[in-house]
């Protein structure tokens, strides 16, 4: 099978239960956001500001897992922010599992080897030994945290962990390879890291899933060679949505960056000629996504929106309309799907908009749940034979994909690779103020800084006004 058996009919029984009791509208998935606050300020993120006045706010725990049962949702993907932040985040994963949900963990997977060790600490017998030397073999812990976690402390044992389950996915967000990844999250040294975490991962037996976000300026051929490479790693799935300029995102990017949203996200047009390939990269890797979604994106057919379907909750309440757009919060779930207007808002039949906010969107949380909830005979034998149908074999490993997936920090050819050479050759004060944007981190020992030390305030300015520098005096070394 493409998925697991016990999900794929969790969620099949889901759907047949909410159809017999004549609910038109329902949840298939909750994206939950406990948090906003996040280590990284990523290009093409509007929570950034749209939040902003709350960003150190958090859900309470008894609240998040009471509006999962509110919705019920089988299927949780916690986001944010960075949710493995959340000071709760282990109790909450726990939590939604005692519930019998799927959980993802949407995740810029700087934190998740921490999260991991935590693990092998609370579960560690010398049988774990030999999974604890194979990883100080490939450095995926070091020998100080390998004896932490033969050693553990009793509260280290008896805390609450994220452990491997087929009912959880860490959900690595990974937009291209080494070069182009850092550049959008804004840091040299993320994409080394969410590879060292997926690694350690897979062979602690997690299930690995990743999403990403195609652009404007995203390389078709790139993201083919990205897939291959995760797909060598035993990556389990992938999420792939196009990214458009919804308002917060916007704003963020014109204000913050100083940069023209159209020359950053996609249109309509733009998405279908990114895309042209999904339906072949869905046979040669495991999307999650359904037949009908990808051939939306390919533009062989058009989707209706049921945002309905992908709710979103966070710290004002349940977002509305959808998890883009934000005109107001809602105290229940039931209160949003009753008062909203639905028929105001996605594209019609045409694939026009029907609010000019909707114009540009096919991002998978609106259409996916329209092409999985069909109940058209063509559309529910595709799915049935996509899901049901052989996994794809995983890439076969090589060290030119390794090579080519390392094209930036690694090899000395980081987007920040003219600042460094700036600080080099002797800029008053660059130095300090490079290191404390936090971009200049020893790559080998990133996963080694404590969560405190690695969230950082998000303000880029020393950086912007570095580089700033540079290009008014030209580049370093020229005459």
């Amino acid at each position: 099978m493409r998925f697991p058996l016990a999900p794929t009919v969790k969620i099949a029984r889901h759907i047949v239960r909410n159809r017999l009791q004549g609910n038109a509208k329902f949840a298939m998935v909750l994206q939950l956001e406990p948090l906003h606050t996040c280590n990284l300020t990523c290009t093409g993120c509007g929570r950034i500001r749209e939040y902003s006045t709350s960003i150190k706010d958090v859900v309470p725990l008894d609240k998040c897992l009471a509006v999962a049962a509110e919705c019920d949702a089988p299927m949780i993907s916690i986001c944010g922010g960075e949710p493995l932040i959340y000071p709760r985040i282990e109790e909450l994963v726990a939590g939604l599992r005692e519930q019998g949900r799927m959980v993802y963990i949407c995740t810029n997977g700087v934190f998740m080897r921490k999260k991991m060790r935590d693990y092998l600490a609370a579960s560690y017998t010398p049988a774990t030994e030999p999974v604890l030397q194979r990883l100080l073999g490939e450095k995926l812990v070091s020998e100080a945290e390998a004896e932490a976690i033969r050693n553990a402390k009793p509260e280290a044992r008896a805390k609450v962990v994220i452990r491997p389950s087929p009912w959880h996915y860490w959900n690595v967000h990974v937009d291209g390879l080494e070069f182009t990844h850092d550049l959008i999250v804004e840091r040299e040294g993320v994409f080394k890291e969410c590879v060292a975490a997926i690694r350690m991962a897979k062979l602690l037996g997690y299930q690995v899933a990743t999403n990403t976000t195609v652009y404007k300026e995203t390389d078709v051929a790139e993201l083919e060679e990205m897939f291959k490479f995760l797909s060598s790693l035993g990556v389990d799935g992938h999420t792939i949505s196009p990214g458009y300029d919804y308002d917060a995102a916007k704003k963020d990017m014109v204000k913050r960056l100083g940069k023209d949203p159209k020359d950053f996200f996609l249109t309509r047009d733009l998405t279908r000629q990114k895309f042209r390939d999904v339906q072949r990269w869905g046979e040669m890797f495991t999307l999650f996504g359904t037949p009908g979604y990808l051939e939306f994106l390919a533009g062989h057919r058009e989707l209706a929106c049921s945002a309905w379907a992908v709710p979103t909750y966070n710290i004002r309440g349940w977002k509305a309309p959808c998890y883009v757009m934000t005109d107001t919060h809602y105290p229940t779930y039931s209160d949003m799907l009753g008062k909203v207007d639905w028929n105001r808002f996605g594209v019609d039949e045409k694939g026009c908009g029907r609010d000019p906010r909707c114009e540009n969107c096919m991002m998978h949380s609106g259409f996916e749940p329209t092409a999985a909830l069909s109940s058209g005979l063509r559309d529910t034998w595709v799915n049935f034979k996509y899901n049901f149908g052989s996994r794809p074999a995983p890439y076969p490993a090589s060290p030119d994909l390794e090579r080519g997936a390392f094209n930036g920090a690694s090899i000395g050819k980081g987007h920040l690779a003219e600042a460094k050479a700036a600080v080099n050759h002797g800029l008053a004060g660059a130095r300090s103020a490079y290191a404390h944007a936090g971009n200049d981190l020893p790559h080998e020992h990133a996963h080694a800084v404590a969560a405190s030390d690695a969230c950082g305030t998000g303000d880029t300015s020393q950086r912007d006004a570095l580089l700033a520098k540079i290009q008014a005096g030209g580049k370093p070394g020229a005459p």
